[in-house]
């Protein structure tokens, strides 16, 4: 598994959320079957999943992950089916125990938590987004939406004002007399996320979360997620196994295979430098400019060499920057950070080029600091 550090922003760059603990989980390993701890020692010592199944009959799920969650951001798993992602998720919430291992949140380890401890935890800190909706079919939207308040106690004097605040902001304003059944599966969806909001939970984990839903319904979810986190700020854990998905969430992914991690980075990262063969071939069909950033393909800026007057963000996308370049008849810019301050420059060669020519990033990448 390799670990590299992210690209964007840079260090002169970075937006820190203060505040917030992220999550760190530490060796975790989970053996599924009556008794992981007598098989644990012999996986750690190299027996394989296949081993474990065919000699002992127990199933191998996770294989020691170690993986920091930061605060405040999209952290998105993906993998294909059996590859350990809604396992990994539901360690972080106490659902599953794992064999050996840590998660470790504001201190303290979620796997060591007293009943009491680990209920508190549930309901104040974490908050859950299912696939297929778990919405109480006999409550109204409204209903719904209070139901993780009512979980905490909190009357529905105070919590029917909070639920109305967040059922308008994720579209549904009016329907909060209409039961699930009366609702389209994005329409289910958004209860399900504006009942996850209403609690105020800091970690939020969506498992498969649009995963149901239409692609266009699903394209709309994700941009009403990205809307909702540049103002909140969550810690959000995002499991998928659409890579498209997790390059237009995640701000860090991880990527799962047989209960082992492959790679962890960026989204660019993964693209531009992946890992292995495996990783190579999840990301060979991948959409370039949809995820490569300006700012990678910028060039130093020479001195005392006239500046271009035309200025891209160094965080947009390829995508974006061509169309911004063209529109404006200029075949040069400037790319500037998120304060202002100038990055280098950018062709529109450049921009061309790197958009189409699958190769390592270039040497002068700029994201770096």
């Amino acid at each position: 598994m390799t670990e590299a550090p992210p690209i964007l922003p840079g260090d002169d760059d970075e937006d820190p959320v203060t505040g917030r603990s992220g999550i760190e989980i530490r060796n975790l390993y989970k053996i599924f079957g009556p008794e992981p701890e007598r098989h644990i020692a012999a996986v750690k010592a190299g027996l394989s999943k296949a081993e474990l199944n065919r000699k002992h009959g127990h199933v191998l799920g996770l294989t020691d992950i170690s993986l920091s969650i930061p605060p405040g951001k999209i952290t998105v798993i993906m993998g294909l089916s059996g590859s350990g992602k809604s396992t990994l998720i539901r360690h972080i919430n106490g659902l599953i125990a794992p064999t050996t291992g840590e998660v470790i949140h504001d201190g303290a380890d979620v796997c060591r938590m007293s009943p009491k401890d680990l209920r508190a935890f549930r309901r104040h800190k974490t908050a859950m987004v299912f696939q297929k909706f778990a919405l109480l079919p006999h409550r109204t939207v409204l209903g719904n939406t209070c139901y993780g308040l009512d979980i905490q106690g909190v009357p529905r004097s105070e919590s029917e004002p909070v639920a109305r605040r967040w059922i308008a902001r994720v579209g549904l304003k009016g329907y909060e007399g209409a039961y699930p059944a009366q609702l389209s599966g994005g329409m289910q969806q958004r209860v399900g996320l504006a009942r996850a909001l209403s609690t105020d939970a800091d970690i939020l984990l969506m498992d498969e979360a649009f995963s149901a839903l239409d692609p266009l319904i699903r394209l709309d979810m994700q941009a009403i997620l990205l809307e909702l986190q540049s103002e909140l700020r969550k810690t959000i854990v995002f499991i998928t196994h659409d890579l498209d998905e997790a390059l237009r969430l995640g701000e860090r992914i991880a990527i799962l295979r047989d209960g082992r991690l492959e790679q962890v980075g960026t989204g660019q990262d993964i693209v531009l430098r992946p890992a292995n063969d495996y990783i190579a071939a999840f990301v060979r069909e991948v959409n370039r400019a949809r995820v490569i950033r300006a700012a990678t393909v910028a060039r130093p800026v020479v001195a005392g060499a006239k500046l271009p007057e035309f200025a891209v963000p160094g965080p947009e996308v390829l995508e974006t920057v061509a169309r911004q370049m063209t529109a404006a008849g200029v075949s040069h810019a400037r790319v500037l950070g998120r304060r202002g301050q100038v990055r280098g420059t950018i062709a529109i060669s450049d921009v061309l080029t790197a958009m189409v020519t699958p190769a390592a990033a270039p040497e002068h990448d700029l994201t770096k600091g």
